[in-house]
Formats: structure tokens, sequence, C-alpha cells
């Protein structure tokens, strides 16, 4: 075997450091834990869509997290690109809920890797 088939072989998966990089910030983080039991931590908010099968509606988190909606977005997109939350249209607003089974298929996948 050669050494680029050796460090090929022995690289972790790119989506799995994808996935880790994208929870290495504590607010993501965050996001993703509240996402987890939207009705409990977003509850008292108006709701567009039903947050437990469309998602939590991007303003909402923002109001939540109190940082800028932008920031919010950048964050949410990070999660996204990594396969973690799923982002659906409603109207004009961006709802976003958990991939559980991407999410499990991560910690498998975590699970053999270390």
């Amino acid at each position: 075997m050669t050494d680029t088939a050796t460090a090929t072989a022995t690289s972790p998966d790119p989506d799995l450091v994808d996935a880790l990089r994208a929870l290495s910030n504590p607010m993501r983080l965050q996001m993703l834990l509240w996402l987890r039991d939207p009705t409990r931590h977003f509850a008292g908010m108006q709701p567009i869509a039903d947050p437990v099968e469309v998602g939590v509606c991007v303003s909402h988190i923002q109001a939540k997290a109190g940082l800028a909606q932008s920031t919010v977005s950048a964050y949410m997109a990070e999660l996204q690109r990594a396969g973690l939350v799923r982002a659906t249209r409603v109207g004009k607003w961006t709802h976003y809920k958990r991939d559980e089974q991407r999410i499990a298929q991560f910690v498998a996948l975590l699970g053999q890797t270390l």
C-alpha cells in the first residue's frame, strides 16, 4: 500500500469532520440541543408552522439566542451543510428541524471511528 493509499484508508470520513466542525461552536451545539425539544425550548413563541413537524422559525431561534439574524442564519447554514438539520421554507421564513436519521448515522460513525 502506498503512503497516499494508507493516508486515505485512515483519514476520517469528511462528513464526520464536517459534523464535528459544526458542533465545535458552543452556540451551534446549543441551537441543535434546543431543536431536540422545540415545544419546550420555544414555548410562548407564536409559530406559523408546527415546530415539531416543520421546524422552528429562524426568527425564533434568533430571539432565543440573542444574536444577530445574520449570525444565526450562518450558524444554521453550517449545521445544515453538516447534515444535522433540514431547512424548510414557509412563506418568507426558513424553519429548521433536526435530521434525526443523519444525527444517528453521525453518532454511529463517530463510535466506529474513535
